[in-house]
C-alpha cells in the first residue's frame, strides 16, 4: 500500500453540520495545491457530507477509513 505523506491535519469529531465541511474547507483553503489533509470525522452525517462536499468543490478524495469508532479522511488540495 502506498504511503501518503499528510502536510495537515484536523479533527471534526465535535463539530455538527454545516461546521464539519466549514471548518474541512478553510483547512483546505490555507493550504497550497497538491498537498494533502487527514480530517478525522463521525461516522452518519460528516461521513457522507464532507467527501461528498470536497469533492463538488473539486478536491480528490485519496482514502477514506475507519480507525475506531472514528473515520480517517485523506483529501488532495487541487
Amino acid at each position: 500500500m502506498e504511503v501518503i505523506k499528510v502536510d495537515e491535519r484536523i479533527d471534526i469529531t465535535k463539530e455538527i453540520c454545516p461546521m464539519t465541511f466549514v471548518k474541512t474547507k478553510l483547512k483546505l483553503e490555507s493550504m497550497r495545491p497538491g498537498q494533502t489533509l487527514e480530517v478525522t470525522l463521525r461516522d452518519g452525517e460528516p461521513l457522507r457530507n464532507v467527501p461528498r462536499s470536497v469533492k463538488e468543490e473539486g478536491h480528490k478524495i485519496l482514502d477514506v477509513r475507519q480507525e475506531g469508532t472514528f473515520y480517517k479522511l485523506l483529501i488532495e488540495r487541487r
